[in-house]
């Protein structure tokens, strides 16, 4: 199963599972794993895993590695949010995961059952708590789970301290091993709370489903392991929070998180940080708007907007630092901002929305922006960008590989209207023959910076109007070399600066 690569290659065609999220061809296992009379049918189709150095958990329970496997083993493996191997298990096809199994609809209209796990208390009737503390050391166990109730909390301490997960996908989609769980409808008003976890999989703060309402006030979230953002929002559930504290340290452990299903998220003030690998500050697969906080990625990419869904900024100063050489992700590209679609089934395809207006935006590492395999709306208006890589691009346009399974390689470009509003950009914008940029500068904006189409990597056929670009009046394009795009409409000012734009029809501008 090895293939030296370490990463997870492109799906093959006509593979009928959801790979790219822990799923097995032919099966359903959007519910994280084979509970419930889930069938598996093999197909001839093979996709390729590196998993020599990884840990697998075999039926017994206990870990081995590629060694123990045996012929007619079927693995469930689950990956992160950038394409990595998180957890390998020898998938038992009897027999239910255990706890709390309640059968929906799953994501895309397919056949589910969410598993939650159990919890160590759970309130299920209408209630005020003050002060109280709620611990966890049980595998797949909430330490505090509200169940359809209406419910404030008041000062409490919640303390996941242990337990393991048996599925790393049911506890990011449903709330299995998280520290606190809001479910089935349940709305609960949390203030001056204290949620620490440090299990595997423990997300802090987790509302799951359509009808439930967290809404979280001056509160601390801290969490320690992998798998574990702070506040975790799926299946349309709904949070709204103000001037939390949030840390985690665990890869692929966004502070501010959402997953399959997705919701709504609702954040003013505050500051949200994390310190590992593949964990950004926001994952958006959600409508995510934030305001007036902070927001640090000490070791990964600072926002990611996966499939159709949003991040909207206001007044909030990001900061991001993607390792180059850490991460599973860093091989195809180095970034602070990401706008994509993966084919995981965790985000619908359709037109990603990334807006911000006011704050800051630091980039420590690799390009300000890089969107690939989707459509975007991106919208800037007053915001100080400072990149501080001086090798990346402003904006990277473009297809991928497709070693993590985003489109097919040749034909998964981005498509993106870019509305400078107000903005001051500096730094170069790449966009490769198989994408499409149109962008406009309005409302007194200036670039400084090139423009230029490159050639697709992957060698796949070009598409027209790579490069559109509109200067309204009052605007300014300052060159800092020569440029190459497809149009350009002039209503502004352009210094060429001795440098000269050609046009798709072999037009050359110069001054």
């Amino acid at each position: 199963m090895a293939d030296g690569s370490g990463t997870v290659p492109e799906m093959p065609d006509g593979a009928g599972g959801d790979m790219a999220n822990g799923g097995m061809g032919g099966g359903d296992m959007s519910g994280g794993g084979m509970a419930g009379g889930s069938s598996f049918t093999a197909g001839e189709d093979t996709l390729e895993v590196d998993l020599t150095d990884v840990t697998i958990t075999l039926s017994d329970g206990s870990e081995g590695s590629v060694s123990d496997l045996a012929v007619d083993d079927i693995l469930q493996i689950t990956f992160d949010e950038d394409g990595g191997v998180s957890s390998v298990t020898v998938a038992a096809l009897t027999g239910s995961m255990g706890g709390s199994v309640v059968s929906e609809a799953g994501f895309n209209g397919s056949s589910a059952e969410v598993d939650q796990g159990t919890a160590a208390t759970t309130l299920d009737a209408d209630g005020d708590y003050s002060g109280e503390t709620y611990t966890s050391t049980g595998d797949d166990e909430n330490a505090l789970r509200v169940d359809g109730a209406t419910v404030t909390l008041d000062g409490i301490t919640v303390d996941k301290s242990a337990g393991a997960t048996s599925d790393t996908e049911t506890g990011d989609f449903y709330g299995m091993n998280a520290a606190l769980l809001a479910t089935d409808g349940a709305q609960v008003t949390i203030t001056n709370a204290t949620v620490t976890s440090s299990a595997q999989n423990g997300n802090g703060v987790f509302s799951y489903g359509e009808g439930t309402v967290v809404t979280i006030s001056d509160s601390t979230i801290t969490t320690t392991a992998d798998n574990s953002g702070g506040i975790q929002t799926t299946g349309g559930g709904t949070t709204n929070a103000s001037n939390l504290t949030v840390e985690t340290s665990g890869s692929s452990s966004a502070a501010i998180r959402s997953d399959r299903g997705g919701g709504t998220v609702n954040v003013d003030g505050g500051t949200y940080t994390t310190n590992g690998y593949n964990s950004p500050a926001v994952y958006s697969t959600a409508e995510i708007t934030v305001s007036n906080a902070t927001l640090t990625a000490n070791n990964s990419e600072a926002l990611v907007v996966e499939g159709e869904n949003s991040i909207t900024l206001t007044d909030c100063d990001v900061y991001g630092n993607m390792s180059d050489t850490q991460g599973t992700s860093s091989d195809e590209n180095v970034h602070s901002v990401m706008i994509y679609q993966s084919t995981s089934g965790d985000a619908e395809e359709g037109t990603s929305v990334f807006s911000m207006t006011g704050g800051t935006l630091t980039s420590n590492n690799g390009d300000v922006f890089y969107v690939t395999n989707t459509h975007c709306i991106l919208t800037l208006s007053g915001v100080d960008i400072v990149n501080n890589e001086t090798e990346g691009n402003l904006l990277t346009v473009a297809g991928n590989s497709a070693s993590h399974g985003w489109g097919s390689a040749g034909s998964n470009g981005a498509q993106v209207e870019f509305t400078a509003d107000g903005q001051t950009l500096e730094g170069d914008i790449v966009v490769d023959t198989i994408s499409t940029l149109d962008l406009t500068l309005t409302n007194g904006s200036t670039l400084t910076g090139t423009i230029n189409i490159v050639e697709n990597e992957e060698g796949g056929a070009a598409v027209e109007d790579n490069a559109v670009v509109t200067i309204d009046a009052g605007c300014t394009w300052t060159l800092t070399g020569d440029c190459t795009i497809t149009s350009l409409t002039n209503n502004g000012t352009i210094n060429f600066n001795g440098y000269t734009i050609t046009l798709a029809d072999g037009t050359v501008l110069s001054e």
